[in-house]
């Protein structure tokens, strides 16, 4: 399948730079399931799109960027890959050229010319992963949420970063405790209007979506109590990320 198997595609920096910014945080760190160390890119007609998940979190970045015509596409670019794109890649309209082949990928930019070896592997059906029907859905102001989180996971058991969230109209309630049985507590308003529902998250992966999200607003979503959670931008990004409850 040599050169026939050849993808190329050419991107603004600034763009695949953000798709790795968006999502690259959720790769395994040495799983031994390898495909999860690295971040999966799919060309597809129109649009560029990173995965990335350790099984307990998901980030998906989308960009409809002019990749017209090319077939379904998907290479899984390992961590160390990841990480030198990301030091290639500047922040501006100036080109990028990527060549996929079956086990390499090759990113030109100017004269400067970086190759990675790719991950032999197959990566999850990540659409599966992705909750369908939110019936509950909250608005919140990102930084305040942000803020109310950190507080609360300085008071998280340190091994498992747990905190129980308790959700009822108007109000976010986020306690935290630990086994010195010490305890927080934080109130956030936000916009919801359903039933009351409790859950429970790792506080580090929610922090890690509000650090990167940038919108002043985010919305959170949620099917019921054991599902998994839907956060996103209030605004125009086409970033999603999906964090799996905790039992707590």
């Amino acid at each position: 399948e040599g050169a026939a198997a050849d993808v190329e595609f050419t991107v603004a920096q600034a763009e695949l730079q953000r798709l790795i910014d968006e999502t690259s945080f959720s790769m395994a760190q040495q799983d031994v399931r390898y495909y999860f160390n690295g971040l999966l890119l799919e060309v597809d007609g129109s649009r560029v799109r990173a995965v990335a998940t350790d099984g307990h979190r998901m980030a998906i970045a989308t960009r409809a960027e002019g990749v017209s015509g090319i077939e379904r596409t998907q290479v899984i670019i390992p961590r160390k890959g990841v990480m030198e794109l990301g030091r290639l890649l500047g922040d501006g309209d100036e080109p990028v050229t990527v060549s996929l082949s079956r086990n390499h990928l090759k990113a030109q930019v100017g004269n400067f010319a970086l190759t990675t070896k790719l991950v032999d592997g197959r990566f999850p059906d990540y659409e599966r992963v992705v909750p369908k029907d939110c019936g509950r859905s909250f608005g919140a102001d990102r930084e305040t949420l942000k803020q109310a989180f950190m507080r609360a996971s300085i008071l998280s058991n340190e091994k498992y970063r747990g905190v129980r969230l308790l959700l009822e109209k108007g109000q976010l309630t986020i306690q935290a405790n630990n086994p010195e049985q010490d305890e927080a507590e934080e109130v956030v308003p936000v916009d919801y209007d359903g039933d009351k529902l409790e859950m429970s998250f790792n506080v580090s992966y929610l922090l890690d979506v509000l650090g990167v999200v940038s919108s002043e607003q985010v919305r959170f979503s949620i099917s019921d109590a054991n599902g998994s959670a839907l956060l996103e931008a209030v605004d125009e990004s086409d970033a999603l990320y999906i964090v799996m409850p905790m039992r707590l």
